[in-house]
């Protein structure tokens, strides 16, 4: 028999417009696929944009956009170096939208129970998306 998880509640004294207002800014800039592949991309490291370019495949018009955009959010940072900058991934802005998702999970017994294995992508979506 599998024992439910026990992860502390997420405390707020915001009602539930109030919590979806303060999340939205940062699950929007995360919803689209060239920001989160910029943040994926960040996820071993800091990088350059002709980095970010090279990882993404993107513009270095986009990359600037889109690095912009998540830096507007708060979820990269952007520190000069020499005559490039270097983005990084800001992981307390990340960490709070995590939380909550987490403990959204949990309510249900089959929440708990995807809480506990391991994630995986299928390869039949990544390959159905790419066409």
């Amino acid at each position: 028999m599998t024992s439910a998880i026990q992860l502390p509640a997420v405390v707020s004294d915001l009602t539930a417009k109030e919590q979806a207002a303060y999340l939205v800014p940062t699950l929007a800039a995360l919803a689209d696929e060239n920001r989160l592949t910029i943040v994926l991309s960040l996820t071993d490291g800091e990088k350059t944009n002709t980095q970010l370019q090279e990882a993404t495949g993107l513009s270095q018009a986009l990359v600037s956009h889109h690095v912009a955009a998540l830096r507007k959010a708060g979820l990269v940072d952007s520190t000069p170096r020499g005559r490039s900058n270097l983005v990084s991934i800001c992981c307390e802005q990340l960490a709070a939208p995590v939380q909550w998702l987490a403990h959204l999970a949990t309510l249900t017994p089959a929440g708990q129970q995807a809480c506990c294995t391991e994630a995986t992508i299928p390869a039949s979506t990544a390959v159905a998306d790419a066409d």
